[in-house]
C-alpha cells in the first residue's frame, strides 16, 4: 500500500515532463525582424503670396465733439422751462431751455428808452443853440471865424457823447432781456440737470451740462510701430488735413454686438513718452440718429467700443501661423521640409506679428513647404514625415 502511494506521485510527474516536451518541439519558429524607427509625423503648410490689407485695431470710450457748462448770465427766478431739459433730453440749437422772470428786465429797457429819448433832445437843443450863437456873432459883425466856445462845439459834444452813453445802456438792457432767456447753442443732449423752476439763480449760476449730438468722437491709443501700417492725416502747420482712414467701431449690448461706420479726422499730434502711443481721433456722423440695423443703440457718450482701424493695402506676402516661428538671435527662422523631407531651417524677414499670424515678407519661394508643428528636437536635415492640415493621406519616405 505504501509503495502504491510512492508510484503513483512519480508517473504523473514523469506523464508531465514527457507532455511538456512535445509541447516545445512542436511550437512554431518565432520569426525575427529588425525593429524600425518612423520618422516624426509633421504638419506642413505650402507657401503662398497674398495682397494684405493691415487693418490696426484699438479699443476708446465715446466723448462728444462739444461739452460745455450752460451757465445763466443774469439774475432771476426760474420762471419756466423746456420740455427737453431733463438729464438725457435732446435740444436744438436756438430752443429756449430756461426763462428766467423778466420784468425787472423789461423796466429796465423802458428806463434806457426815456433815457435815449432825452438824450436826443438834449442834442438837438445843443446843436439848435449852437446855430444861434453863430447866427448871433455873424449878426454883431465881429471879424474873423468865430471860437469853438463861442459855437458851443463843447456842449454839443457832451450831448452826443451822452447820447451815445444812453443807447450803450439801453443796449445792455436790450441784452440782459434776451439773456433772461436762456437759448441752446448748439443741437445736443442734455448731460446732467442741476436746477428747477422757481429756483433764484444768481449770476455765473451753473444750469447744467450739456453736449453736442452732431457727431461723435473716439480717442483711439495706438502703438508707435502700428503707425507705419495706417495712411494717417497728419496736420502741418498752413496745410490743410486729409481725409483718414476708415474705421470699425463695436460695442456689446447684452448679447447683441453692433458696428458703426467711422473716419480717423485727426491726430493728437505726440508719443506719450511712457507707453509710447499716439492717441487717432475717430469721428462717427449724427450718433443718435436711427439706424437700419435692428435694434442698433445709439453711440452713448461714455461707451466703450473696439475699432478696427483700415490700414495701408500691401502686395505680395506670405502668411503663416505665428507658432511656425523659431527665433533666431534678433530675428526668426522656419522649417521647410524639402522633396526628401528631410528638415531645412530658414531665415525669414518678419514683416508684422498680428495674434497668431506672422506676415513674412522674404526668405521663403512660392509652393515650399513649411514645418508648422512644434518639434522638441529639430536639426538640420532630419527626415520627417509630412502631412497637409487637410489631407487625409499621409506622404511618407
Amino acid at each position: 500500500m505504501n509503495l502504491k502511494k510512492l508510484i503513483i506521485p512519480v508517473v504523473i510527474i514523469l506523464l508531465s515532463a514527457l507532455a511538456t516536451r512535445a509541447l516545445v518541439k512542436s511550437r512554431p519558429e518565432v520569426e525575427t525582424r529588425e525593429s524600425v524607427v518612423l520618422a516624426p509625423l509633421v504638419r506642413v503648410t505650402e507657401v503662398a503670396r497674398q495682397d494684405l490689407t493691415f487693418d490696426v485695431k484699438a479699443q476708446g470710450t465715446v466723448l462728444p465733439r462739444t461739452e460745455t457748462t450752460l451757465i445763466a448770465q443774469v439774475a432771476g427766478e426760474i420762471q419756466s422751462i423746456s420740455r427737453n431739459f431733463e438729464t438725457g433730453g435732446f435740444f436744438h440749437k436756438g430752443e429756449v431751455l430756461v426763462t428766467l422772470d423778466p420784468r425787472d428786465y423789461e423796466v429796465a429797457v423802458r428806463r434806457a428808452r426815456a433815457q435815449v429819448a432825452q438824450a436826443e433832445l438834449a442834442v438837438v437843443q445843443q446843436e439848435a443853440e449852437a446855430e444861434l450863437a453863430i447866427e448871433e456873432w455873424h449878426d454883431l459883425g465881429d471879424e474873423g471865424d468865430p471860437s469853438a466856445l463861442v459855437m458851443r462845439q463843447p456842449q454839443v459834444a457832451q450831448a452826443r457823447a451822452s447820447l451815445e452813453a444812453t443807447k450803450a445802456e439801453l443796449e445792455k438792457a436790450e441784452l440782459d432781456l434776451e439773456r433772461a432767456s436762456l437759448r441752446a447753442p448748439f443741437d445736443g443732449r442734455v448731460r446732467s440737470k442741476r436746477v428747477d423752476r422757481g429756483q433764484f439763480l444768481t449770476k455765473g449760476a451753473v444750469l447744467a451740462t450739456i453736449h453736442a449730438t452732431d457727431y461723435a468722437e473716439i480717442r483711439l491709443p495706438v502703438p508707435g510701430d502700428q503707425l507705419s501700417y495706417l495712411d494717417l492725416p497728419f496736420t502741418y502747420r498752413d496745410s490743410q488735413p486729409k481725409p483718414g482712414p476708415e474705421t470699425l467701431l463695436w460695442a456689446n449690448f447684452g448679447r447683441d454686438r453692433h458696428r458703426w461706420q467711422g473716419r480717423i479726422v485727426r491726430t493728437e499730434g505726440e508719443l506719450d513718452s511712457r507707453s509710447r502711443m499716439m492717441n487717432l481721433v475717430a469721428r462717427v456722423e449724427d450718433p443718435y440718429g436711427a439706424s437700419d440695423e435692428h435694434n442698433r443703440p445709439p453711440l452713448s457718450v461714455g461707451l466703450f467700443v473696439e475699432a478696427e482701424i483700415q490700414g495701408l493695402a500691401v502686395s505680395d506676402l506670405i502668411v503663416l501661423p505665428r507658432s511656425s516661428l523659431r527665433p533666431n538671435g534678433d530675428g526668426y527662422q522656419v522649417l521647410v521640409v524639402d522633396d526628401d523631407n528631410r528638415l531645412r531651417f530658414r531665415d525669414v524677414q518678419v514683416l508684422r506679428l498680428d495674434g497668431e499670424q506672422a506676415v513674412i515678407s522674404e526668405g521663403l519661394d512660392v509652393g515650399e513647404k513649411v514645418c508648422i508643428s512644434a518639434l522638441d528636437i529639430a536639426t538640420e536635415g532630419m527626415r520627417v514625415r509630412s502631412v497637409m492640415p487637410e489631407a487625409s493621406a499621409e506622404t511618407q519616405s
